[in-house]
C-alpha cells in the first residue's frame, strides 16, 4: 500500500504555508552567526592575535571526515602603520609538500579584505567576542590541473595564547572536505 504525500491532502494558499513553513525551518538549520560570539571570551582580535611567530598544527580530511593529511606551519605575523597586516605562511605536510601563502588583510568598514596569491574570491575577515568568519574561494592543485574550492573559515580564540581554527571546503554547495589546526603563538 502506498501512502500519499502531504501535497494530496493539501492544496492552494495552506500548500504556500506549507512551503513556506518547511522553507523557515530549513533558513533555522544556518549555520552560527557571529553575532552568537559577541560575548565570549577571551576577545579575538586580529592585530592582536596575529603577531610575531606563530606555529600550527592541524588536519585535512576529505569528503567522508577521515584524515587524508596532516601538517605543520609556521606563521610570521606583522602589521604596518596604517593597519595592514601580513600573514607569511608556510606548511609542510605529511607527505613532503611545502606550500607557501601570503596574506594580506587590508582593512575596511567592516573588518579586513583577506587577499593572497591563491586566493582567487578574496574573503572578508570579520570577527567579535572570541570568533573570527572568513569565506572565500582557494584555488588549489588537483590532478594535473587546479580546482576552485569555497572555503568557510571559523576561527575561535581558546586562551590567550591558542586558537582553534575549523574551515569547511565545498564544491557547488556541496561539502568536499574540511581542515582542523591549533594555532599558538610563539
Amino acid at each position: 500500500m502506498q501512502i500519499p504525500s502531504v501535497s494530496v491532502f493539501v492544496s492552494g494558499p495552506v500548500r504556500l504555508l506549507w512551503v513556506l513553513f518547511t522553507l523557515g525551518l530549513l533558513a533555522g538549520c544556518a549555520g552560527p552567526s557571529l553575532e552568537d560570539y559577541r560575548d565570549r571570551e577571551p576577545a579575538l582580535v586580529p592585530a592582536s592575535f596575529f603577531t610575531g611567530e606563530l606555529t600550527a598544527r592541524g588536519v585535512v580530511k576529505d569528503y567522508s571526515g577521515t584524515v587524508i593529511r596532516t601538517f605543520d606551519a609556521e606563521i610570521t605575523a606583522s602589521w604596518d602603520q596604517d593597519g595592514t597586516g601580513t600573514l607569511d605562511e608556510v606548511f609542510r605536510f605529511d607527505d613532503g609538500e611545502v606550500q607557501t601563502r601570503v596574506w594580506t588583510l587590508t582593512p575596511n568598514g567592516e573588518g579586513y579584505r583577506a587577499t593572497a596569491g591563491d586566493v582567487v574570491e578574496p574573503g572578508q575577515m570579520r570577527w567579535q567576542g572570541n570568533a573570527i568568519h572568513m569565506n572565500y574561494v582557494l584555488r588549489v592543485a588537483y590532478g594535473d590541473g587546479t580546482l576552485d574550492v569555497r572555503m568557510d573559515d571559523w576561527m575561535y580564540l581558546i586562551t590567550p595564547d591558542t586558537l582553534i581554527n575549523q574551515t569547511t571546503m565545498s564544491k557547488w554547495g556541496i561539502d568536499v572536505g574540511e581542515i582542523v589546526l591549533v594555532i599558538q603563538k610563539q
